[in-house]
């Protein structure tokens, strides 16, 4: 091997290099019509049922069926705008002229009451709260300030919401044009496996994201009458994002019932805690917990089994192990990456004994 075979070797090392680096930084600028792409895929792997039942059942036809779909998607959209932005709307008029002192003088009562009422005697340890000037640090006009700046962000929202609905109107119409653009990329002799994996993805996939609309649905419906019975101020719209928070797993749970114990008890703010706060709070939690048990031992089971086609223990080793190397983020994509990786090594690799028993309810 001489001088002039070694230099054009490391040239083409530093080439490549190079171009995946441009890949990568391209990839990078784009991340947002990358999620566009993402957010429009998942839908449609939503609606696909629909526009299917349409086609097959009612005999409409392929267009017509996507309208309807897209209508039906963009009416409930609306139905969720109509029960947000007046909120927002009067939230926002409220804590423009909000009285920040009277609110601080309202927590800091709210805390006085549940001292007295837990009996907390330890002299030094609330001494120190005192000393150290908690409330006082806590600056109560931050609030509307950062309800001005979501509300400044919908501009851009609104940008991302057309071209979702854009794409994802032409991946229902033609449901093919995803799948012929990864085939572009697929070598020659392997075409035949690599639809049938698409299509078995589509499928298994359609089903799972089907399921999660139930799962959400049956906990909002649960989280609203629990919270509508105890007079939880703006019910439906707490229902709404406990239940939304539930889709990530493990880790939504928790933040949805932290949430659901601060908003309860800050409808309530003013009121005797023991009395009042305290009780509802209680009451409420223990709606949250019935809701829980049914989403973990009827909602999810039916959902991991019956649509990815996965053991629930699977589906926790591999939603824990995409947490820890990815986040919050892996954790949400970790079951859909996790059923589309088994379903190509079934097509391409089920030879191999390991695959066999990962794949065998494919």
């Amino acid at each position: 091997m001489n001088s002039k075979t070694i230099a054009n070797g490391i040239l083409r090392a530093i080439g490549i290099l190079i171009a995946v680096a441009l890949v990568l930084y391209f990839l990078y600028q784009i991340q947002s019509v990358i999620i566009y792409i993402a957010v429009a895929a998942v839908i449609s792997l939503i609606g696909r049922p629909l526009v299917l039942f349409l086609r097959r059942k009612l005999k409409f036809n392929n267009t017509v069926a996507v309208v309807v779909t897209m209508i039906l998607f963009i009416g409930l959209l609306i139905g969720l705008v109509g029960l947000f932005i007046p909120l927002v709307a009067e939230q926002g008029q409220k804590l423009a002229l909000l009285n920040t002192t009277s609110l601080e003088e309202n927590v800091q009562d709210l805390y006085n009451q549940m001292v007295d009422y837990f009996e907390f005697n330890n002299i030094d340890v609330e001494q120190s709260i005192k000393d150290s000037g908690l409330f006082s640090k806590i600056d109560f006009s931050l609030i509307p300030d950062y309800l001005n700046k979501v509300v400044s962000g919908l501009g851009s929202f609104s940008i991302g919401l057309f071209s979702v609905l854009f794409i994802m109107f032409f991946f229902l119409k033609d449901s093919k044009l995803f799948e012929d653009g990864i085939m572009t990329f697929v070598p020659k002799g392997n075409e035949m496996r690599t639809k049938r994996s698409f299509n078995k993805i589509k499928d298994l996939l359609s089903r799972y994201f089907v399921g999660l609309i139930f799962q959400i649905l049956i906990l909002f419906i649960i989280y609203t009458i629990v919270l509508l019975i105890f007079g939880i101020d703006n019910a439906v719209v707490i229902a709404f994002l406990c239940a939304l928070l539930n889709l990530i797993p493990y880790v939504g749970p928790l933040v949805s019932a932290f949430l659901m114990v601060l908003l309860s008890m800050s409808s309530n703010l003013g009121q005797s805690f023991s009395d009042v706060i305290l009780p509802k709070t209680t009451y409420v939690m223990i709606g949250f917990v019935i809701a829980q048990l049914i989403d973990n031992f009827l909602s999810q089971p039916i959902i991991f089994s019956k649509s990815v086609k996965s053991h629930p223990l699977e589906i926790f080793l591999i939603i824990i192990i995409a947490g820890i190397l990815f986040g919050i983020v892996g954790m949400i994509i970790a079951v859909p990456t996790y059923t589309a990786i088994k379903v190509i090594l079934k097509e391409f690799l089920s030879e191999y004994k390991v695959v066999k028993k990962l794949t065998k309810d494919l």
